[in-house]
Protein backbone atom coordinates (compact mmCIF):
# COMPACT_ATOMS: atom_id res chain seq x y z
CA UNK A 1 0.00 0.00 0.00
CA UNK A 2 1.53 3.52 -1.07
CA UNK A 3 1.52 6.34 1.35
CA UNK A 4 0.47 9.32 0.11
CA UNK A 5 2.91 12.06 0.47
CA UNK A 6 1.55 15.89 1.18
CA UNK A 7 4.56 18.64 1.03
CA UNK A 8 3.35 22.29 0.44
CA UNK A 9 5.16 25.16 -1.12
CA UNK A 10 6.76 26.15 1.84
CA UNK A 11 8.31 23.68 3.00
CA UNK A 12 9.72 22.17 0.04
CA UNK A 13 11.23 26.20 -0.36
CA UNK A 14 12.27 26.24 3.31
CA UNK A 15 13.78 22.26 2.75
CA UNK A 16 15.86 23.38 -0.01
CA UNK A 17 17.32 26.23 2.02
CA UNK A 18 17.98 24.77 5.32
CA UNK A 19 19.79 22.32 3.07
CA UNK A 20 22.05 24.85 1.79
CA UNK A 21 22.55 27.03 5.28
CA UNK A 22 23.61 23.38 7.36
CA UNK A 23 23.04 22.10 10.45
CA UNK A 24 21.54 23.63 12.76
CA UNK A 25 19.05 25.36 10.40
CA UNK A 26 17.63 28.70 11.29
CA UNK A 27 14.58 29.13 13.88
CA UNK A 28 12.51 30.41 10.61
CA UNK A 29 12.83 31.61 6.92
CA UNK A 30 10.61 34.62 5.64
CA UNK A 31 9.48 34.64 1.85
CA UNK A 32 6.86 36.04 -0.12
CA UNK A 33 3.61 34.00 -0.07
CA UNK A 34 1.67 32.24 -2.70
CA UNK A 35 -1.25 31.18 -0.86
CA UNK A 36 -2.70 33.31 2.89
CA UNK A 37 -5.52 31.34 3.93
CA UNK A 38 -2.22 30.45 7.44
CA UNK A 39 -2.06 34.32 7.75
CA UNK A 40 -5.36 35.19 7.33
CA UNK A 41 -6.44 32.78 10.34
CA UNK A 42 -3.53 33.83 12.58
CA UNK A 43 -4.46 37.18 11.96
CA UNK A 44 -8.25 36.60 12.91
CA UNK A 45 -6.91 34.49 15.75
CA UNK A 46 -5.33 37.42 17.44
CA UNK A 47 -6.98 40.78 15.79
CA UNK A 48 -10.66 39.64 16.18
CA UNK A 49 -10.51 36.28 18.96
CA UNK A 50 -8.27 37.38 21.43
CA UNK A 51 -7.25 41.62 20.97
CA UNK A 52 -11.06 42.08 19.77
CA UNK A 53 -10.00 45.08 17.45
CA UNK A 54 -12.66 44.27 14.79
CA UNK A 55 -15.61 42.23 15.44
CA UNK A 56 -16.17 39.71 12.82
CA UNK A 57 -12.73 40.05 10.60
CA UNK A 58 -10.35 42.16 9.96
CA UNK A 59 -10.17 41.83 6.34
CA UNK A 60 -10.52 45.13 4.10
CA UNK A 61 -9.92 46.08 0.14
CA UNK A 62 -5.96 45.55 0.90
CA UNK A 63 -6.46 42.26 0.75
CA UNK A 64 -8.16 42.03 -2.41
CA UNK A 65 -5.63 44.15 -4.53
CA UNK A 66 -3.53 42.14 -6.37
CA UNK A 67 -0.48 44.47 -5.82
CA UNK A 68 -0.70 43.47 -2.27
CA UNK A 69 2.49 41.45 -1.26
CA UNK A 70 2.44 39.45 1.75
CA UNK A 71 5.78 38.09 3.75
CA UNK A 72 5.14 35.46 5.90
CA UNK A 73 7.91 33.49 8.55
CA UNK A 74 7.99 29.73 8.54
CA UNK A 75 9.07 26.80 11.02
CA UNK A 76 10.91 23.92 9.57
CA UNK A 77 7.73 22.09 9.04
CA UNK A 78 6.32 25.16 6.82
CA UNK A 79 4.23 26.31 9.83
CA UNK A 80 2.88 30.28 9.33
CA UNK A 81 4.76 31.79 12.55
CA UNK A 82 3.97 35.10 11.79
CA UNK A 83 3.28 37.24 8.53
CA UNK A 84 2.72 41.11 7.19
CA UNK A 85 1.36 42.41 4.09
CA UNK A 86 2.15 45.32 2.34
CA UNK A 87 2.01 47.32 -1.02
CA UNK A 88 0.96 50.58 -3.10
CA UNK A 89 -0.92 53.26 -0.73
CA UNK A 90 -2.98 54.49 -3.71
CA UNK A 91 -5.19 53.53 -6.19
CA UNK A 92 -4.27 53.25 -10.08
CA UNK A 93 -0.52 53.18 -11.03
CA UNK A 94 2.48 52.89 -8.04
CA UNK A 95 3.65 56.38 -7.68
CA UNK A 96 6.07 54.82 -4.83
CA UNK A 97 3.91 55.09 -2.09
CA UNK A 98 4.08 52.42 -0.20
CA UNK A 99 2.30 51.03 3.22
CA UNK A 100 2.54 48.01 5.57
CA UNK A 101 0.50 46.57 7.56
CA UNK A 102 -1.72 43.98 9.86
CA UNK A 103 1.95 42.48 11.39
CA UNK A 104 1.18 39.63 13.73
CA UNK A 105 2.93 36.63 14.86
CA UNK A 106 1.73 33.17 16.69
CA UNK A 107 2.02 33.52 20.62
CA UNK A 108 4.66 31.86 22.17
CA UNK A 109 8.24 31.91 22.73
CA UNK A 110 8.74 29.83 19.58
CA UNK A 111 8.17 33.06 17.28
CA UNK A 112 11.04 35.00 19.01
CA UNK A 113 12.76 37.55 16.96
CA UNK A 114 9.72 36.36 13.98
CA UNK A 115 8.17 40.35 14.33
CA UNK A 116 11.53 42.01 14.26
CA UNK A 117 12.59 40.05 10.90
CA UNK A 118 9.34 40.35 9.19
CA UNK A 119 9.66 43.91 9.75
CA UNK A 120 12.98 44.39 7.97
CA UNK A 121 11.82 42.23 5.28
CA UNK A 122 9.02 44.27 4.14
CA UNK A 123 11.36 47.39 4.12
CA UNK A 124 13.53 46.06 2.16
CA UNK A 125 10.77 44.79 -0.13
CA UNK A 126 9.27 47.85 -0.47
CA UNK A 127 12.29 50.12 -1.31
CA UNK A 128 13.46 47.06 -4.07
CA UNK A 129 9.95 47.85 -5.62
CA UNK A 130 10.71 51.67 -5.86
CA UNK A 131 8.91 52.86 -2.96
CA UNK A 132 10.55 56.23 -2.18
CA UNK A 133 7.80 56.25 1.20
CA UNK A 134 7.34 53.63 3.08
CA UNK A 135 4.43 53.65 6.26
CA UNK A 136 2.28 52.05 8.61
CA UNK A 137 -0.20 51.73 11.42
CA UNK A 138 0.63 50.31 14.34
CA UNK A 139 -0.74 49.58 17.82
CA UNK A 140 0.75 52.20 20.80
CA UNK A 141 2.47 48.66 22.46
CA UNK A 142 4.31 48.52 19.45
CA UNK A 143 5.38 51.67 18.50
CA UNK A 144 8.40 51.95 20.72
CA UNK A 145 9.20 48.08 19.21
CA UNK A 146 9.17 49.90 15.12
CA UNK A 147 11.15 52.82 16.59
CA UNK A 148 13.89 50.81 17.81
CA UNK A 149 14.02 49.28 14.34
CA UNK A 150 14.66 52.71 12.98
CA UNK A 151 10.98 54.00 11.75
CA UNK A 152 9.92 57.31 12.45
CA UNK A 153 6.94 58.28 14.32
CA UNK A 154 4.58 60.67 12.27
CA UNK A 155 1.41 60.90 14.23
CA UNK A 156 -1.84 59.50 16.25
CA UNK A 157 -3.95 57.80 13.79
CA UNK A 158 -6.95 55.21 14.44
CA UNK A 159 -7.83 51.79 13.00
CA UNK A 160 -11.11 50.42 13.27
CA UNK A 161 -11.89 53.30 16.49
CA UNK A 162 -8.87 52.33 18.36
CA UNK A 163 -5.81 54.53 18.94
CA UNK A 164 -3.05 53.56 16.46
CA UNK A 165 0.08 55.83 15.45
CA UNK A 166 0.98 56.13 11.79
CA UNK A 167 4.97 55.48 11.57
CA UNK A 168 7.29 55.86 8.69
CA UNK A 169 10.62 53.55 7.35
CA UNK A 170 13.14 56.44 6.74
CA UNK A 171 14.33 56.08 2.83
CA UNK A 172 17.42 57.75 1.81
CA UNK A 173 17.93 56.40 -1.97
CA UNK A 174 17.71 60.03 -3.31
CA UNK A 175 20.28 61.51 -1.03
CA UNK A 176 22.37 58.94 -0.50
CA UNK A 177 22.82 58.96 -4.48
CA UNK A 178 23.06 62.77 -4.46
CA UNK A 179 25.60 62.99 -2.05
CA UNK A 180 27.46 59.99 -3.73
CA UNK A 181 27.22 61.39 -7.21
CA UNK A 182 27.69 65.20 -6.38
CA UNK A 183 28.38 66.00 -2.93
CA UNK A 184 32.10 66.94 -2.77
CA UNK A 185 31.90 69.13 -6.29
CA UNK A 186 31.72 72.44 -3.74
CA UNK A 187 34.57 71.84 -2.24
CA UNK A 188 36.73 70.76 -5.20
CA UNK A 189 35.60 73.61 -8.27
CA UNK A 190 35.39 76.47 -5.89
CA UNK A 191 36.41 79.52 -8.74
CA UNK A 192 35.76 77.78 -11.31
CA UNK A 193 33.17 78.38 -14.01
CA UNK A 194 32.05 82.02 -15.43
CA UNK A 195 29.86 84.05 -13.42
CA UNK A 196 26.16 82.99 -13.81
CA UNK A 197 27.24 79.61 -14.50
CA UNK A 198 28.12 77.76 -12.06
CA UNK A 199 27.88 74.39 -11.82
CA UNK A 200 26.13 73.92 -15.07
CA UNK A 201 25.70 71.14 -17.88
CA UNK A 202 27.99 73.35 -19.93
CA UNK A 203 30.10 76.70 -20.17
CA UNK A 204 29.67 80.07 -22.45
CA UNK A 205 33.23 80.37 -23.80
CA UNK A 206 33.86 84.38 -22.88
CA UNK A 207 34.17 86.90 -26.24
CA UNK A 208 31.10 84.52 -28.50
CA UNK A 209 28.28 82.54 -28.59
CA UNK A 210 30.12 79.30 -28.05
CA UNK A 211 29.31 76.77 -25.56
CA UNK A 212 31.60 74.22 -24.39
CA UNK A 213 30.64 70.73 -22.30
CA UNK A 214 32.68 67.72 -21.90
CA UNK A 215 31.57 64.39 -20.34
CA UNK A 216 33.53 61.32 -19.19
CA UNK A 217 32.03 57.68 -19.28
CA UNK A 218 32.87 55.29 -16.64
CA UNK A 219 35.46 53.16 -17.42
CA UNK A 220 33.81 50.21 -16.20
CA UNK A 221 31.02 51.13 -18.62
CA UNK A 222 33.25 51.75 -21.20
CA UNK A 223 34.88 48.20 -20.78
CA UNK A 224 31.68 46.55 -20.21
CA UNK A 225 29.77 47.84 -23.44
CA UNK A 226 31.97 49.98 -25.68
CA UNK A 227 29.81 50.36 -28.50
CA UNK A 228 26.96 51.80 -26.21
CA UNK A 229 29.26 53.56 -23.86
CA UNK A 230 30.26 55.66 -27.38
CA UNK A 231 26.24 55.98 -28.18
CA UNK A 232 26.24 57.83 -24.34
CA UNK A 233 29.43 59.90 -24.70
CA UNK A 234 27.71 61.85 -27.32
CA UNK A 235 24.30 61.66 -25.99
CA UNK A 236 25.58 63.03 -22.36
CA UNK A 237 27.40 65.87 -24.26
CA UNK A 238 24.54 66.65 -26.67
CA UNK A 239 22.21 67.17 -23.50
CA UNK A 240 24.42 69.20 -21.93
CA UNK A 241 24.45 71.85 -25.06
CA UNK A 242 20.61 71.33 -25.61
CA UNK A 243 19.93 72.35 -21.82
CA UNK A 244 21.55 75.42 -21.92
CA UNK A 245 19.66 76.19 -25.11
CA UNK A 246 23.05 75.68 -27.83
CA UNK A 247 22.75 73.61 -31.35
CA UNK A 248 25.37 71.07 -31.49
CA UNK A 249 28.48 71.57 -33.74
CA UNK A 250 31.54 69.43 -33.44
CA UNK A 251 32.55 67.16 -30.79
CA UNK A 252 36.38 65.27 -30.01
CA UNK A 253 36.85 62.61 -28.75
CA UNK A 254 39.64 61.25 -26.45
CA UNK A 255 39.63 57.13 -26.23
CA UNK A 256 42.02 54.50 -24.07
CA UNK A 257 41.88 51.15 -25.15
CA UNK A 258 43.78 47.74 -24.97
CA UNK A 259 43.84 47.29 -28.48
CA UNK A 260 42.18 47.92 -32.15
CA UNK A 261 38.89 45.56 -32.33
CA UNK A 262 38.19 47.19 -28.41
CA UNK A 263 38.82 50.49 -30.35
CA UNK A 264 36.96 49.68 -33.12
CA UNK A 265 33.43 49.22 -31.08
CA UNK A 266 33.37 52.30 -29.11
CA UNK A 267 34.11 54.64 -32.09
CA UNK A 268 30.93 52.57 -33.75
CA UNK A 269 28.66 53.70 -30.92
CA UNK A 270 30.01 57.08 -31.12
CA UNK A 271 29.83 57.72 -35.05
CA UNK A 272 26.35 56.35 -35.14
CA UNK A 273 25.46 58.66 -32.52
CA UNK A 274 26.84 61.59 -33.83
CA UNK A 275 25.05 61.05 -37.29
CA UNK A 276 21.88 60.66 -35.71
CA UNK A 277 22.04 63.70 -33.76
CA UNK A 278 23.77 65.57 -36.81
CA UNK A 279 27.18 66.38 -34.84
CA UNK A 280 30.55 66.45 -36.37
CA UNK A 281 33.28 64.40 -35.20
CA UNK A 282 36.13 66.94 -35.31
CA UNK A 283 39.21 65.10 -34.10
CA UNK A 284 40.32 63.71 -30.60
CA UNK A 285 43.04 61.54 -29.16
CA UNK A 286 43.24 57.84 -29.61
CA UNK A 287 45.71 55.32 -27.62
CA UNK A 288 45.98 51.79 -27.69
CA UNK A 289 47.37 49.42 -25.21
CA UNK A 290 45.83 51.07 -22.04
CA UNK A 291 42.97 50.62 -19.93
CA UNK A 292 39.83 51.52 -21.23
CA UNK A 293 38.94 55.25 -20.90
CA UNK A 294 36.47 57.66 -23.17
CA UNK A 295 35.90 61.47 -22.51
CA UNK A 296 34.57 63.72 -25.16
CA UNK A 297 34.24 67.25 -25.27
CA UNK A 298 31.35 69.15 -27.61
CA UNK A 299 31.01 72.77 -28.46
CA UNK A 300 27.66 74.29 -29.58
CA UNK A 301 26.19 77.65 -30.00
CA UNK A 302 23.63 80.19 -29.03
CA UNK A 303 23.48 83.87 -28.35
CA UNK A 304 21.26 83.09 -25.53
CA UNK A 305 22.48 80.55 -23.10
CA UNK A 306 19.88 79.01 -20.94
CA UNK A 307 21.32 79.15 -17.29
CA UNK A 308 20.98 76.34 -14.80
CA UNK A 309 20.71 79.38 -11.53
CA UNK A 310 18.05 81.40 -12.78
CA UNK A 311 14.86 80.04 -11.67
CA UNK A 312 13.33 81.88 -8.91
CA UNK A 313 10.60 80.81 -5.81
CA UNK A 314 7.17 80.34 -6.87
CA UNK A 315 8.36 79.72 -9.98
CA UNK A 316 6.63 76.42 -11.75
CA UNK A 317 8.71 73.26 -12.38
CA UNK A 318 8.35 71.24 -15.67
CA UNK A 319 9.96 68.05 -16.53
CA UNK A 320 9.99 66.99 -20.04
CA UNK A 321 11.03 63.76 -20.78
CA UNK A 322 11.11 60.78 -23.42
CA UNK A 323 9.27 58.07 -21.31
CA UNK A 324 9.67 55.49 -24.67
CA UNK A 325 12.15 52.74 -24.95
CA UNK A 326 13.48 50.60 -21.56
CA UNK A 327 16.12 49.67 -19.66
CA UNK A 328 19.79 49.27 -21.37
CA UNK A 329 20.37 45.43 -20.55
CA UNK A 330 22.67 45.18 -17.70
CA UNK A 331 21.49 48.31 -16.41
CA UNK A 332 17.97 47.82 -15.02
CA UNK A 333 17.11 50.55 -12.62
CA UNK A 334 19.97 52.79 -13.61
CA UNK A 335 19.99 53.39 -17.24
CA UNK A 336 17.24 54.19 -19.52
CA UNK A 337 17.22 53.76 -23.01
CA UNK A 338 14.89 56.21 -25.33
CA UNK A 339 17.56 57.45 -27.95
CA UNK A 340 18.97 54.66 -29.38
CA UNK A 341 16.22 53.64 -31.96
CA UNK A 342 14.97 57.18 -32.44
CA UNK A 343 15.17 58.97 -36.15
CA UNK A 344 17.18 61.53 -36.57
CA UNK A 345 14.47 64.09 -36.48
CA UNK A 346 13.24 63.23 -33.51
CA UNK A 347 16.40 63.50 -31.32
CA UNK A 348 17.25 66.93 -33.22
CA UNK A 349 13.85 67.90 -32.31
CA UNK A 350 14.39 67.24 -28.14
CA UNK A 351 18.28 68.62 -28.54
CA UNK A 352 16.34 71.73 -30.12
CA UNK A 353 13.41 72.33 -27.19
CA UNK A 354 15.20 74.31 -24.76
CA UNK A 355 16.80 76.86 -27.06
CA UNK A 356 13.13 77.49 -28.71
CA UNK A 357 11.47 78.10 -25.85
CA UNK A 358 14.08 79.81 -23.66
CA UNK A 359 13.08 78.88 -20.10
CA UNK A 360 14.47 80.99 -17.53
CA UNK A 361 16.34 77.80 -16.09
CA UNK A 362 17.48 74.73 -17.09
CA UNK A 363 18.96 71.34 -16.87
CA UNK A 364 19.34 68.06 -18.49
CA UNK A 365 18.99 64.75 -15.82
CA UNK A 366 21.84 63.52 -15.16
CA UNK A 367 23.36 60.42 -12.71
CA UNK A 368 21.69 62.56 -9.93
CA UNK A 369 18.54 61.29 -10.71
CA UNK A 370 15.16 64.19 -11.64
CA UNK A 371 15.16 64.53 -7.69
CA UNK A 372 18.97 65.40 -7.87
CA UNK A 373 18.69 67.08 -10.60
CA UNK A 374 16.18 69.44 -9.41
CA UNK A 375 18.32 69.93 -6.11
CA UNK A 376 21.20 70.91 -8.16
CA UNK A 377 18.78 73.33 -10.33
CA UNK A 378 17.38 74.83 -6.92
CA UNK A 379 20.77 75.35 -5.01
CA UNK A 380 21.85 77.16 -8.44
CA UNK A 381 18.87 79.79 -8.15
CA UNK A 382 19.20 79.87 -4.76
CA UNK A 383 15.85 78.01 -3.47
CA UNK A 384 14.43 74.86 -2.41
CA UNK A 385 12.10 72.56 -4.46
CA UNK A 386 8.69 70.93 -4.13
CA UNK A 387 8.50 67.62 -6.85
CA UNK A 388 5.13 66.49 -6.66
CA UNK A 389 5.35 63.05 -7.29
CA UNK A 390 2.74 61.62 -8.70
CA UNK A 391 2.77 64.55 -11.27
CA UNK A 392 6.31 63.29 -12.75
CA UNK A 393 6.00 62.22 -16.25
CA UNK A 394 7.09 58.54 -16.06
CA UNK A 395 7.57 55.03 -18.23
CA UNK A 396 5.05 52.01 -17.38
CA UNK A 397 7.80 49.77 -17.13
CA UNK A 398 9.70 52.13 -14.09
CA UNK A 399 9.16 51.88 -10.42
CA UNK A 400 8.87 55.76 -9.40
CA UNK A 401 12.03 54.90 -7.45
CA UNK A 402 14.11 53.59 -10.07
CA UNK A 403 12.66 56.28 -13.00
CA UNK A 404 13.61 59.36 -10.07
CA UNK A 405 17.46 57.99 -9.46
CA UNK A 406 18.42 56.88 -12.40
CA UNK A 407 19.80 57.98 -15.85
CA UNK A 408 16.70 58.98 -18.10
CA UNK A 409 18.59 59.01 -21.39
CA UNK A 410 16.37 62.29 -22.42
CA UNK A 411 14.93 64.28 -19.36
CA UNK A 412 14.82 68.40 -19.27
CA UNK A 413 13.73 69.65 -16.08
CA UNK A 414 12.77 73.88 -16.64
CA UNK A 415 11.31 76.71 -14.78
CA UNK A 416 9.03 79.12 -15.79
CA UNK A 417 5.34 78.91 -17.97
CA UNK A 418 7.48 78.15 -21.23
CA UNK A 419 6.59 74.17 -22.57
CA UNK A 420 9.00 72.47 -24.67
CA UNK A 421 8.01 71.23 -28.15
CA UNK A 422 10.80 68.52 -27.64
CA UNK A 423 9.04 66.02 -30.47
CA UNK A 424 8.24 62.91 -28.75
CA UNK A 425 9.20 63.70 -25.34
CA UNK A 426 6.74 64.54 -22.70
CA UNK A 427 6.03 67.13 -20.33
CA UNK A 428 4.04 68.11 -17.42
CA UNK A 429 4.12 70.67 -14.61
CA UNK A 430 5.27 68.07 -11.24
CA UNK A 431 6.28 71.44 -8.73
CA UNK A 432 7.98 74.63 -8.07
CA UNK A 433 10.99 76.19 -6.49
CA UNK A 434 10.15 77.27 -2.96
CA UNK A 435 12.43 79.41 -0.27
CA UNK A 436 14.60 77.91 1.35
CA UNK A 437 16.84 74.95 0.31
CA UNK A 438 16.62 71.19 -0.43
CA UNK A 439 13.66 69.39 -1.95
CA UNK A 440 10.45 68.00 -0.83
CA UNK A 441 8.40 65.05 -2.01
CA UNK A 442 4.97 66.47 -1.82
CA UNK A 443 2.49 63.09 -2.24
CA UNK A 444 -1.58 62.95 -3.40
CA UNK A 445 -3.02 63.45 -0.11
CA UNK A 446 -0.90 66.59 0.40
CA UNK A 447 1.83 65.41 2.97
CA UNK A 448 5.41 65.93 2.19
CA UNK A 449 8.72 64.03 2.82
CA UNK A 450 12.16 65.16 2.35
CA UNK A 451 14.41 64.02 -0.24
CA UNK A 452 17.18 66.25 0.38
CA UNK A 453 17.91 68.57 2.99
CA UNK A 454 20.11 71.34 1.39
CA UNK A 455 21.97 72.16 -1.74
CA UNK A 456 23.53 69.18 -3.62
CA UNK A 457 26.67 69.89 -4.54
CA UNK A 458 28.23 73.03 -1.96
CA UNK A 459 28.96 75.21 -5.10
CA UNK A 460 25.64 77.54 -3.82
CA UNK A 461 23.82 80.26 -5.94
CA UNK A 462 25.42 80.85 -8.98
Amino acid sequence: MSTPVVQTTGVRRAAEVYALLGDPPPAFLIEEADTFDAYHELRRQVFVEKQGLFAKSDRDERDDDPRTVVLVARNAHGEVLGGVRLGPATDGPDIGWWRGGRLVTRPGGATRGVGAALVRSACARAEAAGALRFDATVQLGTQRFFERLGWQTVGPVAVAGTPHVLMRWPIDRVSRLARTAKGDLGVLLQRIGPAGFVGDDGAPVPGSDLVAACDAIVPAMVERDPEWAGWCSVLVNVNDLAAMGATPIGLLDALGARDVAFAAQVLSGLRRAAAAYGVSILGGHTQLGVPAALSVTALGRTAQPVPGGGGRPGQQVRLTADVAGGWRPGYAGRQWDSTSHRQPAELRAMVAAVGHAQPDAAKDVSMAGVVGTLGMLAEASGCGAVLDVAAVPKPAGASMGDWLTCFPGYAMLTTGPQQLDAGPAVGAICGELTSGQGVVLRWPNGETTQALSAGVTGLGAA
